[in-house]
């Protein structure tokens, strides 16, 4: 008995080591274990361990397709039980996942129960589902018993599985697979077998291939749901040939009559009177169905789609999303692309081709980099098949060489049988035979006696030596093993032919048809408003052109106590106005997203982000292809194009750069016909000069417009000089007075001017 003071130390065992080293070498195996055991597929087989093991289970239970079905519980308890001892939750979600027919092209796993659907709901308990494996899972199993491949010992050593499955059947490109591990991910879609197959076919023939000619033959994605490609032949070929790339896949409309009553794909279904609807047959790839219901009924409610009045699902095995639009003269190629811009009816599926190579080393292959060690792979298996074979034919060899032996001393074998004590190496000894051929005589029943026939022994004997030599000649020409691959390829390829109902290509592969012009100006019902912004900020928008006040600024409408008007125009709903703020920026609002007159409105502080010590200095409509002259108060300005100043975001757009003391002070539209500006300053002196000394700037300080001594800019416009300036008499009358000889006060830009004429505006204003 071992004394406490002679027990080891447990300190002993520790190490001396910098933490950041040891910590490292940990995480690089954890890493190295994500990678090449658990989140990229094999690029023999395309399965990644745990859905190996399932179909693996799955078979060793005997599953086949004719078999009867068993509980998924069994399965999932088998699988982590021998092989995976991962939670049951991760491995039966992998294989409700290998049953889906709307997750993989080619399911390996065919259920029954509740397993789960395209809207998005999740599968029953694996205690009330059934399973059982699919014809093209015992196809990618095949040879598995013919020395194929080679198996490892489990995780506890209890059991073996194969470390790959040596099918024939593509199944890396036919189902793809998806997967992250660490610092690398995995992202590869569905394709059509028969194009792998004829693509393989033809790297078999002509290894020089070049990638073009695979993209003949290979398409491109053929998702399990359908849908449409719309990318261009040119960026599908090039993110197949680098092994990375991405493709638009868009749902599809159902089929419908066009206006002469011809059938053709455009989703529109008329209902007479002129009245019509769409119909989404197909949606892309991974998106569920009632997610994408979702994303259409809140852009109906959100208003982003005033053009479409209803939706309806009427799906039941087949989709069938009816879309109602606002009324008849709604363009439907219009409604088409909004759905494509608001909704995931239009989304990205990532190509990215790594996986793991024979020597589970992970690597972003191209086509035809792919195909080309896929078909190594299957030279390798087929050798090792035959290989396999031969040992069995040179095993069975021996024995029946025994049994004709056998046959030709019959009478003295069953003599030396019944008389000698140990038969054995008598028999050995007088007729040449191995301890096998002898064992195998003496294990003989009675029974087989009647059928040691020399001549049926002899055919088999013959057919082995044969088999035997085509075998070897199989073994010695890599012509011979191209052929018989080939061959086998063919022999697939009916299985999964364009004319059967597995085969047939589910995604149509399409350049999308020009772009509809789209705004959302269009998807805006027009109508007439009047936009009224306070002083202190809040604005609001009421329905119809209400008649505003002599000074534009509000008119009859209500505000807060202390607050008054500022600014009110009349607009349209699919106009966007713009907000400039003293500190040089620019804010866009859509005059569809104001709030009603009905109260006081709301702070317009909520709707974008101005600064809280700016204040708004102009409200107007933003008009395409304008101008805007833009000055300071210090005498610095410039004019700015309309479209340079639209704000996409909250934070509106810096146009005019502004310093301490120094603000935004004028903004005035400069209308096409003026060909003049004029400014005048806080000390009453002004200036006309040309609009072409105006500099059209994107932004910035500007150039100076009037030169002070003291004070600064009071205010600019422009105008047509031939007219002259006007300005509004004081007073009750209203008259406005004009200045058409305006010689003395035309000057250079920058200039200091002079006093202006007799009744102007005692306010400086225009």
């Amino acid at each position: 008995m071992v004394s406490p003071n002679d027990a080891a130390d447990p300190f002993d065992a520790i190490i001396d080591a910098p933490f950041d080293k040891a910590l490292s070498q940990r995480y690089l195996v954890y890493a190295l274990s994500t990678i090449t055991a658990r989140s990229l597929p094999d690029l023999r087989d395309g399965l990644k361990p745990v859905h190996r093991r399932l179909l693996w289970a799955m078979r060793q239970l005997r599953l086949d397709p004719g078999q009867a079905f068993k509980k998924s519980a069994r399965v999932v308890g088998d699988v982590i039980g021998k092989y995976h001892p991962h939670g049951d939750a991760s491995v039966y979600d992998a294989m409700v996942r290998l049953a889906q027919d709307f997750s993989l092209r080619y399911p390996l796993v065919e259920g029954q129960g509740n397993f789960g659907n395209i809207d998005g709901d999740n599968a029953a308990a694996y205690r009330y589902t059934e399973a059982r494996l699919t014809r093209t899972a015992i196809q990618l199993m095949s040879g598995l018993d013919e020395g194929t491949v080679d198996f490892l010992p489990t995780y506890n050593g209890e059991e073996s599985e194969p470390e790959i499955f040596p099918g024939l059947f593509p199944n890396l490109l036919a189902n793809g697979a998806t997967g992250i591990a660490v610092g690398m991910a995995t992202s590869i879609p569905s394709h059509n077998v028969a194009e792998i197959v004829d693509a393989t076919l033809l790297l078999i023939d002509n290894p020089q291939a070049d990638h073009a000619q695979l993209m003949t033959l290979f398409s491109g994605p053929d998702f399990p749901t359908g849908g449409l490609v719309v990318d261009s032949p040119e960026a599908i070929s090039l993110a197949y040939e680098t092994g990375k790339g991405a493709f638009r896949v868009r749902g599809r409309f159902s089929t419908g009559r066009d206006a002469e009553g011809n059938w053709e794909a455009t989703g529109i279904e008329k209902l007479g009177s002129g009245q019509w609807q769409l119909v989404i047959s197909e949606i892309p790839y991974m998106l569920p169905k009632g997610k994408l219901i979702e994303q259409i009924a809140q852009a109906i409610v959100d208003r982003k789609l005033p053009i479409l009045d209803d939706m309806r699902d009427e799906s039941d095995e087949d989709i069938r999303i009816v879309l109602v639009p606002k009324s008849r003269n709604v363009d439907p190629e219009l409604l088409k692309e909004s759905l494509y811009r608001l909704t995931d009816l239009e989304s990205r599926f990532s190509l990215n081709l790594n996986v793991l190579d024979s020597h589970r080393t992970p690597g972003v292959l191209g086509l035809k980099l792919l195909l080309s060690e896929w078909i190594y792979s299957q030279i390798d298996i087929l050798l090792r098949r035959t290989r396999h074979r031969l040992e069995k034919i040179a095993s069975r060899l021996e024995l029946v060489e025994g049994y004709i032996v056998a046959y030709l001393n019959l009478d003295r074998i069953i003599e030396i049988i019944r008389t000698e004590d140990e038969p054995k190496p008598v028999m050995m000894a007088e007729f040449d035979l191995t301890d096998r051929q002898a064992e195998a005589i003496l294990n003989m029943r009675l029974r087989s006696l009647r059928r040691l026939e020399e001549m049926e022994l002899r055919q088999e004997r013959d057919d082995l030596l044969k088999e035997q030599d085509e075998l070897n000649k199989l073994l010695d020409s890599p012509a011979r093993q191209r052929t018989r691959l080939k061959r086998d390829l063919h022999a697939l390829r009916k299985d999964y032919a364009e004319d059967t109902a597995l085969g047939r290509r589910r995604t149509t592969i399409a350049l999308a048809a020009p772009t509809v012009a789209f705004s959302m100006d269009a998807m805006i019902e027009k109508e007439p408003v009047t936009v009224i912004l306070s002083a202190r900020g809040w604005i609001r928008a009421a329905r119809g052109h209400v008649a505003l006040g002599p000074d534009s600024k509000g008119g009859d409408f209500k505000f807060k106590e202390g607050d008054g008007p500022a600014f009110a125009f009349h607009a349209q709903t699919t106009d966007k106005l713009l907000i400039a703020a003293d500190n040089g920026r620019f804010y866009t609002l859509g005059a569809d997203k104001l709030p009603g007159a009905r109260g006081f409105g709301e702070p317009i502080r909520t709707m974008v982000d101005i600064d809280a010590d700016a204040q708004i200095v102009a409200a107007l409509i933003h008009k395409p292809n304008g101008q805007l002259l833009l000055a300071s108060n210090a005498g610095r300005g410039f004019a700015v194009e309309t479209g340079e100043i639209l704000a996409e975001t909250r934070k509106g757009k810096g146009v005019m750069s502004t310093k301490p003391g120094v603000r935004l002070a004028i903004v005035r539209e400069i209308p096409a016909e003026h060909d003049h500006v004029a400014v005048v300053g806080d000390n009453r002196k002004l200036v006309v000069f040309s609009l072409e000394e105006l500099p059209v700037m994107a932004k910035g300080q500007g150039v100076t417009l009037q030169r002070y001594r003291d004070g600064g800019l009071s205010d600019a416009v422009t105008l047509r000089l031939e007219e002259g300036l006007s300005w509004t008499m004081g007073g009750e009358s209203g008259r406005t007075r004009t200045e058409k000889d305006l010689v003395m006060w035309k000057v250079a830009r920058g200039a200091a001017g002079r006093l202006p004429p007799n009744g102007f505006p005692r306010d400086n204003k225009f």
